[in-house]
């Protein structure tokens, strides 16, 4: 996907990547993992915006996958604009909500 992609550009379901160890300034559309530094995992949207999920129930399947719980609602502003993304990440597989 490149750079700055909207989210009516994105094909939902997205294949996320499960990165090991992987800090933040490492990870690409789709990519999560736990950062080294704290033990909190980290996610990377779709559209490219970074989520802490510290805050969330995470379970860890066999396969490397995870599940996050409950839904993921990452805002940040983006110039005069607030960009909001809102979805899930299940074993792995990321969609809207």
């Amino acid at each position: 996907m490149r750079e700055g992609a909207m989210m009516n550009e994105i094909q939902y379901p997205v294949q996320g990547t499960r990165i090991w160890p992987a800090p933040p300034y490492h990870y690409h559309p789709g990519d999560y993992g736990k950062d080294p530094r704290n033990g909190h995992w980290m996610a990377l949207t779709p559209n490219g915006m970074l989520a802490d999920l510290s805050g969330h129930e995470v379970t860890e399947h066999g396969d490397g996958t995870i599940t996050v719980s409950p839904s993921i609602r990452v805002t940040q502003p983006h110039g005069y604009e607030l960009k909001v993304w809102h979805g899930f990440l299940e074993k792995g597989l990321w969609r809207l909500a």
